[in-house]
């Protein structure tokens, strides 16, 4: 959506990049329907780093996680951490992840922390719109 006071600042926009655009070329994952299950009422999405570090099942997991699952705890998290910071359009939440292969054989190992950002913002037609993001994916 073009901003018609920036439009008049600067002229036409050369390029644009939509949010369905990122989706399709899969910089980011629609994960909306698990994200109303977790109670999120607008479109969610993730970025790929956020998907490949938080939400793929690492190779070995398989019978001890899943995807699915996995998903769920970052989305709850988000939902908990965009809850507590109403008043701002972003917040950095923080996911801890276990290595399970490592920690068993190390049970005194504590987990990695990944500190993700709940941005929320609009969507292609103007709408709200939420992504996770690492600050680096921004």
């Amino acid at each position: 959506m073009t901003d018609p006071a920036n439009a008049a600042a600067f002229g036409p926009a050369i390029s644009t990049y939509t949010r369905a655009q990122a989706i399709e070329d899969g910089f980011l994952v629609d994960v909306s329907d698990t994200a109303r299950e977790a109670g999120f009422n607008i479109p969610v999405a993730v970025t790929r780093g956020v998907w490949e570090r938080l939400v793929a099942l690492p190779e070995g997991y398989e019978g001890f996680q899943d995807e699915r699952g996995r998903l769920w705890d970052v989305l709850w998290m988000a939902r908990h951490y965009a809850l507590r910071a109403s008043d701002r359009d972003r917040v950095t939440m923080c996911v801890l992840v276990r290595d399970i292969r490592k920690d068993l054989r190390d049970s005194n190992r504590p987990p990695r922390k990944h500190f993700p950002i709940v941005a929320i913002g609009s969507g292609d037609e103007g709408e709200p719109a939420i992504t996770i993001m690492f600050a680096e994916d921004d």
